[in-house]
């Protein structure tokens, strides 16, 4: 029997810290504290997304989730000043109707990812798909249109935006 990589050392370690933190959130009883593990997962997931040379997707994760979105979250929880009184209570019957749910919600996706097939080395080229290059060389050529067009969007999207954003655009 040969013994692990150290890869699968890293992989297993990210993996025992993603369940541990997301177990974290959902026991948690503050909502700041469950926040708080969420980012620690956030962290953990991207640790798994370099370890499969996926690195735009950790960054990604990291800036957007953990960073943007999580502030914000964080800031809503605090600012909502929540106490315990307030927070709706859970009976045995609603415990287990979700623990009924979230059963069947993972025996669906255990069916769906298990017929997920590997990604074809010949389509990209490479077996390094998540790498930031591959990913340019794809999206500057074969979905170079729907870039341009997405931008193009954006761009009028921010303009509109500023547009509204100004003093003079609600007189009636």
């Amino acid at each position: 029997m040969s013994g692990l990589s150290v890869h699968q050392w890293l992989f297993g370690i990210l993996s025992f810290l993603t369940v541990l933190f997301s177990l974290m959130v959902v026991f948690s009883r503050s909502p700041v504290n469950s926040v708080l593990y969420l980012i620690m997962s956030f962290f953990s997931i991207s640790g798994i997304y370099l370890l499969l040379d996926a690195q735009f997707l950790a960054i990604v994760n990291i800036v957007v989730y953990a960073g943007a979105i999580m502030v914000l979250f964080l800031s809503v929880i605090m600012l909502m000043n929540l106490k315990e009184d307030t927070e709706p209570q859970r009976t045995v019957f609603t415990k287990i109707i979700a623990g009924i749910i979230g059963g069947m919600f993972l025996f669906v996706l255990t069916g769906v990812l298990k017929g997920v097939e590997v990604l074809d080395k010949k389509l990209y080229g490479t077996s390094h798909v998540g790498l930031i290059e591959n990913l340019g060389k794809v999206l500057f050529t074969d979905f170079l249109f729907p870039f341009e067009i997405v931008s193009v969007l954006l761009l009028s999207a921010m303009v509109g935006a500023v547009m509204m954003g100004r003093k003079g655009f609600n007189k009636n």
